[in-house]
């Protein structure tokens, strides 16, 4: 396993990041289709002796059910100070309690304590804003998480998926008031959608934002193993955005580029599309997200799948441009 930097901090991660959002109570509230813990451990112990060091969860995920299973399996196969753990806030954490959602300084506050108690942990190496607050003023948001960086309970503080230019605002604001400015950020980035390169992608490499797409093989789409017609698997069946994001003709052009270049270098076709988005200068990590151990294992052994400048520009030639997703 190879280890990176995180952008210009000085915190080094494995160059894969294993998504929890799979774990947690099947049938819970945000995501059904999670699988339940028992089943979850072999999968952080696959990471952890496969030398993954990077966690990613969020307070959201089945309202903290995937924060306390990934809390606990850490705590038996890893020691804390050799794991990087995100989690993140700003998403809803109820079906209606009107201050259990947003960036306002009160649930910033409310929710690091919560999550950490549901971690057992006393800090989390990176907190993300999950979404940005049209409700909550930029300053508070900023002060807020200033304030739970400076008590020790946030390591560092990074944003999601957003416009370009909102995150460029932030960062200055944060730099101009001399706080520790977004470390990373975690966007919408695959094959089958490239929106990011136009201004997300120049501006975190310019700035020495570390990059953490989330879904790099497009939700599965670019394994190659979801039907034309029906859902194939139990998530396929209830993630609105595996049902509502991937699976028009552009799509399966790209997805017939990944199968051919896959074909020809005796690889998965998801190993080629983890290949591609590692292949990329500005990207750190991305996320995995696995619900059955073969899937994990194909990332790992992505890493050691290098593609020549011909398959590249043949597995982009296939896209064309699409409406911004992934931001909502």
């Amino acid at each position: 396993m190879d280890y990176v930097r995180l952008g210009k901090t000085g915190l080094k991660v494995s160059r894969l990041c294993l998504g929890c959002m799979s774990y947690g109570t099947p049938g819970g509230p945000t995501h059904p289709w999670v699988i339940d813990e028992e089943a979850a451990q072999l999968f952080f112990r696959k990471a952890v002796e496969s030398g993954i060091n990077f966690f990613d969860t969020a307070n959201h995920y089945n309202y903290g059910d995937s924060e306390a299973i990934t809390g606990r399996a850490l705590k038996a196969y890893a020691r804390r100070d050799e794991v990087v753990v995100a989690t993140k806030v700003g998403l809803r954490m109820s079906d209606g309690r009107p201050n259990d959602r947003g960036l306002s300084r009160k649930h910033i506050f409310d929710q690091i304590d919560q999550s950490l108690a549901r971690l057992d942990m006393d800090y989390v190496d990176l907190l993300y804003v999950h979404r940005l607050d049209p409700d909550t003023e930029d300053e508070e948001m900023l002060d807020a998480l200033e304030a739970v960086v400076q008590a020790g309970k946030v390591r560092y503080v990074a944003g999601s998926s957003m416009w370009a230019w909102q995150f460029a605002k932030l960062r200055e604001m944060q730099k101009a008031r001399g706080y520790q400015p977004f470390a990373a950020m975690q966007n919408f980035y695959n094959l089958a959608y490239r929106e990011e390169e136009r201004e997300m992608m120049p501006y975190c490499q310019a700035e020495g934002v570390g990059v953490v797409p989330w879904s790099p093989i497009a939700r599965g789409f670019l394994a190659g193993n979801r039907p034309k017609q029906g859902q194939a698997t139990n998530r396929a069946a209830t993630d609105k955005m595996a049902q509502g994001y991937f699976g028009s003709p552009q799509d399966y052009a790209v997805l017939a580029r990944v199968e051919k270049v896959a074909a020809k270098l005796g690889v998965s076709p998801a190993q080629v599309a983890y290949a591609w988005v590692l292949s990329k200068p500005f990207v750190t990590a991305p996320i995995v997200g696995a619900t059955k151990i073969g899937q994990l294992e194909e990332a790992i052994a992505a890493l050691d799948v290098k593609l020549d400048a011909a398959s590249i520009r043949s597995l982009e030639g296939a896209y064309r441009t699409r409406p911004v997703m992934g931001h909502v």
